[in-house]
């Protein structure tokens, strides 16, 4: 072999070794990015929980607030709001989940774009709820809805039939008239529903009866209407709460936060592929059975 030759594959070599060396760093780069973001941190911190879209009960959720209960690292709680609601069941058991913890810690709420219905349920159960001057609370209330096909199924020539062992068992039916009967249940149900909705408010916001009642009508209240109805206490984000917990419950502003994790943790690998879906993939199909305590434009 020439020379030439030998002097041009050392220098391919060297340009290879080169690469290969830049293709490693920049790999421990990566693994060290995502290290730091999903590492826990050692010491003190302040934890955040991410309550977002339609909420409904999960153990997983229960069981990470209770073991946030008796976690001395854990300084404070915010909770971060950006939901229209979602089953009353559901809300109801996130509520005294953060109760549970607001015995040990300060909890802070911090409502985002909208914190309605169900979502205002978790709000309350804040010793203080912050929101954007324009966020969407309130709307404080239960629902429930039917849709009833019979004169459809009349013209299209479908009957159904139904054996029931009282009159009210699988009532409201779509395939049949509401009935004086079941309007009368439901109502009892919704009333009833209503009212420790309301009391909860009243109670936890220290309102009068008249007051709650003046807020309790379903309406929507943007973040500035909500002060004057003593719905929320101030106007702000999640740099204000931590302000606020620094000086009213001195929780240093410096300490590192936590998001509350109460799935199974991902490897590595899932959690750059889930990253990628998440982009790709919006939707998720969910359906809510029950009583809903959740605002959605009609």
């Amino acid at each position: 072999m020439d020379p030439d030759s030998i002097l041009d594959r050392r220098r391919l070599k060297r340009r290879l070794a080169a690469w290969r060396t830049l293709a490693i760093l920049a790999l421990i780069g990566v693994v060290a990015a995502l290290t730091a973001r999903y590492a826990l941190p050692i010491g003190d911190h302040v934890v955040r929980l991410n309550v977002s879209g339609l909420i409904v009960e999960d153990a997983d959720r229960e069981e990470a607030l209770s073991e946030l209960v008796d976690d001395e690292r854990a300084q404070a709680l915010v909770v971060l709001i950006n939901s229209p609601g979602g089953t009353t069941a559901g809300s109801e058991a996130l509520f005294h989940g953060l109760r549970r913890v607001a015995e040990k810690k300060p909890v802070v709420a911090v409502i985002g774009t909208i914190g309605t219905s169900g979502g205002y349920i978790v709000a309350i159960a804040a010793n203080r709820i912050f929101a954007r001057e324009t966020s969407l609370t309130g709307s404080i209330g239960v629902l429930v809805e039917t849709a009833e096909f019979s004169r459809l199924m009349e013209k299209i020539g479908v009957s159904t039939e139904a054996r029931r062992s009282s009159p009210l068992k699988g009532q409201p039916s779509p395939f049949e008239p509401m009935t004086d009967e079941v309007r009368a249940a439901l109502d009892a149900v919704l009333e009833d529903s209503y009212a420790w909705f309301v009391d909860l408010v009243r109670e936890r916001r220290e309102l009068t009866p008249d007051e709650a009642e003046s807020v309790s009508d379903g309406r929507l209240f943007t973040g500035r209407q909500a002060i004057g109805s003593k719905l929320i206490d101030a106007i702000g984000g999640e740099r204000e709460a931590r302000s606020w917990l620094e000086a009213e419950r001195k929780v240093p502003s410096t300490l590192p936060t936590r998001d509350l994790s109460y799935d199974d943790e991902p490897s590595l690998v899932q959690r750059l592929a889930d990253s990628l879906a998440e982009k790709v993939l919006s939707f998720e199909p969910l359906t809510l059975d029950g009583l809903v305590s959740v605002w959605h434009p009609r």
